[in-house]
């Protein structure tokens, strides 16, 4: 797109609120953002009305799915006793929590979604590169988790009409990998899911404020039903082959914390899409509170508790929910759980992979790609990718997770650096939406360097460490060491680098918004700082 182009500024009204969440009708401003930056998808919020109880059930919906337990299970593969996966479980989502709360202060201040936010750090026209490359991230995602989903959709096909079983069989029925009737469940779920994005994010709010709290129902009536059947002195939460004890353990329970952080890698660098949407910073917070520690904790206890006492009553370890349900004895039981955990899963897809490439997609040209439009171009595409391909053992779970995090790692350190060190905390609101070469985030022809830079040479590296044959174990850490490396090879060459960025200090220099400046007024009278970390 040609920069001299005559820019045509679009007018967006922009609402502010109360500190108790009232819009206030009396600040009503009129900006002219430029059209092609702008869509009413991507500009700031005119209203912010979710509270603590949304962000948790977002969170909710992200854990309790099946591809949640699948990734817990796969973790006593690593020959770990099941204390030590429960110890790795919690610190790694104590982790998630403290980088969600980092992740979701400018999209809150600004009311703005995450493809937005990446344009301080990467340039107006630069911030298309982490948006496609989440968008490709998220397309991959969505595939894997539909396909889950519709393995417990199988599972009730198959009790409700078992002559179906040749078609569910990919040896005799099947092409590109799955069966005749995984093609279908497939279809149906890729459909349904569809029809909730399509009504708009308030639909979406609503399906995952009680989806989330459903999986709870059966998880503990399965759990409950699994240990009773079992008796309480017969299961035993020493699951698989303990191959590693004392300190030799450590290495590995590090191994598997890594994992934890990149299962949720994905839609940790995404939440500024949902993080915008609460009245404040402070129910940001408590909804990780709850949704994270406290809620992982508790699913991960159930998780172990299912699957230990799958030994005694079934003679094998089962770690995937849907073939535990399919076990049971009662027709009923087993299409009520199978159901739930599908629901579960296409809510956890549709936050976290619908949600995203829409708006990552939508970043790319705004004038043509509309919200809804970005997520069925994301739909589309987790079909093409034949998923099931991607997921179907231990080992080529933790290679989709190393490669992924090889690439979201850095963006994540590159974001942080961005704003807590070289902006302090200060956005410029119009310039997020501006061509204009005077603009704060113009850098050079749209696109900061610096970050382009810190990304490559950031994910460079965790490619080699998932490419190279020997490199497997280094290769778990990869969401950390690109986080790390991506934020300070950004530092160094904004600093020190060809294309230094102004001091960190002028932007104490600049004047503050007073959009954002009305929020940190807002939020200061409920406790909270909002325009500076």
């Amino acid at each position: 797109m040609s920069t001299t182009e005559p820019p045509r500024p679009t007018t967006v009204e922009i609402q502010t609120e109360t500190a108790g969440g009232a819009v206030d009708t009396s600040v009503l401003r009129r900006r002219n953002f430029d059209e092609r930056l702008t869509n009413d998808d991507l500009a700031p919020l005119k209203e912010q009305k979710w509270n603590w109880y949304n962000i948790f059930a977002f969170w909710m919906a992200d854990v309790h799915s099946v591809g949640g337990y699948v990734t817990a299970g796969s973790l006593f593969a690593l020959g770990l006793a099941s204390w030590q996966v429960l110890i790795c479980l919690i610190v790694g989502i104590l982790i998630v929590q403290v980088f969600a709360n980092l992740v979701a202060r400018p999209s809150q201040q600004a009311g703005v979604p995450y493809p937005v936010v990446a344009r301080l750090a990467f340039g107006v026209r630069g911030a298309n590169i982490p948006a496609i490359i989440r968008g490709l991230i998220a397309v991959a995602w969505y595939g894997i988790q539909t396909y889950l989903a519709s393995h417990a959709l199988v599972v009730v096909f198959l009790k409700l009409w078992p002559a179906l079983g040749p078609y569910a069989e990919v040896q005799q029925h099947g092409f590109a990998g799955l069966s005749t009737l995984g093609w279908a469940a497939y279809g149906v779920l890729w459909v349904v899911q569809a029809f909730v994005f399509w009504r708009g994010m308030d639909s979406i709010r609503r399906f995952i404020d009680w989806a989330g709290p459903a999986v709870y129902v059966v998880m503990f009536a399965l759990a409950i039903y699994l240990v009773a059947t079992a008796g309480w002195s017969n299961t035993s939460w020493t699951l698989g082959t303990v191959e590693f004890t004392g300190w030799e353990a450590l290495p590995v329970m590090a191994t598997a914390t890594a994992l934890v952080v990149s299962y949720f890698s994905g839609p940790l660098l995404n939440f500024g899409d949902f993080a915008r949407y609460p009245k404040t910073f402070g129910d940001i917070k408590r909804g990780n509170f709850w949704g994270l520690p406290v809620n992982f904790t508790l699913f991960a206890l159930l998780t172990v508790t299912t699957a230990a006492a799958t030994v005694p009553v079934y003679g094998e370890l089962i770690t995937d929910p849907v073939e535990t349900v399919a076990r049971l004895d009662s027709v009923w039981a087993t299409l009520l759980g199978a159901l739930t955990f599908t629901i579960a899963t296409v809510g956890i897809n549709i936050v976290a992979n619908f949600v995203a490439p829409a708006f990552d997609f939508s970043n790319v040209d705004p004038r043509r790609i509309s919200w809804r439009t970005g997520g069925m171009i994301a739909a589309v595409g987790s079909v093409l990718i034949t998923p099931w391909n991607l997921y179907s053992s231990p080992q080529l779970i933790h290679y989709t997770l190393d490669t992924l995090a090889a690439f979201i790692g850095p963006l994540f350190g590159i974001l942080i650096v961005d704003y807590y060190v070289i902006k302090r905390g200060r956005i410029m609101l119009d310039d997020l939406f501006s061509m204009s070469t005077n603009g704060r985030y113009w850098y050079r022809s749209g696109v900061n360097p610096n970050a382009v830079v810190a990304v490559m040479s950031a994910a460079a590296v965790g490619l080699v460490f998932v490419l190279v044959p020997g490199m497997e174990s280094v290769a778990a850490f990869n969401w950390f060491i690109g986080c790390a490396l991506g934020a300070a090879v950004y530092a160094a060459v904004s600093l020190w680098g060809p294309w230094p960025e102004r001091p960190s200090v002028d932007d104490d220099q600049l004047p503050v918004d007073p959009f954002l400046a009305r929020q940190d007024d807002a939020a200061s009278m409920s406790g909270e700082q909002v325009g500076q970390p």
